[in-house]
């Protein structure tokens, strides 16, 4: 379970995420509406992942967050003085006994990007009332927006068709103006033909294979 908490002029906001063996992800962010420091904060979204881990059942647990404080605190080795983290670090101590086994473990800040990100979501999100607000989903995107938009149409040239034709013969459209001449003359610079192929080259030197549609 990774967990981080922000405390900024937007508001405070926290965020969990357990990940389970098989490598699934269950985020988890919050917008609090009272005061908290940036290390009650912290304890707030380690709560909020021990607490959602104990709801689906989790009996081993490994917490790791980037707050060198906290870690070292729930882990017992720094004593707790400050009387507004006292309260926190009992109650963290009272949730671990639910697990069979719990370990805590300080990472790097890099290492905690997902819940530094939702925790930062969280904290400068609009407060929306009783507004319902959808789960937030994470598509994986293979190919560019405009692909699904394109369509066959009949008997129309492919959008390379000038610049192939003038690699090919040199000629240029019947009624092409001298602009749009000179337009396909530049284009057809960063072209070229391979049997055929129209491929084109980009600036680190990769080539593309022209496509119809």
């Amino acid at each position: 379970m990774f967990f981080n908490g922000a405390v900024n002029a937007k508001g405070v906001g926290i965020g969990a995420i357990l990940i389970s063996p098989t490598g699934q992800h269950y985020p988890a962010t919050a917008q609090h509406r009272f005061f908290c420091t940036n290390n009650t904060t912290e304890y707030e979204a380690c709560i909020v992942g021990m607490n959602m881990a104990i709801d689906q059942d989790v009996k081993e647990l490994v917490i790791m967050g980037d707050s060198d404080l906290i870690i070292r605190q729930a882990q017992g080795e720094w004593e707790t003085r400050d009387v507004k983290l006292i309260p926190y670090r009992q109650h963290v101590e009272d949730i671990s006994k639910w697990f069979k086994f719990v370990e805590f473990k300080c990472v790097p800040r890099f290492h905690n990007e997902l819940a530094d990100a939702l925790t930062t979501l969280s904290s400068m999100f609009p407060y929306p009332g009783n507004v319902h607000i959808d789960p937030l989903e994470i598509q994986i995107r293979e190919r560019h927006g405009y692909c699904n938009t394109v369509e066959v149409e009949p008997n129309v040239q492919p959008w390379y068709h000038y610049i192939k034709m003038f690699l090919n013969t040199k000629e240029y459209p019947e009624q092409a103006s001298g602009d749009q001449k000179r337009t396909i003359r530049r284009l057809a610079g960063g072209f070229f033909l391979s049997r055929e192929v129209l491929t084109k080259r980009t600036p680190d030197l990769n080539l593309l294979r022209c496509v119809d549609a």
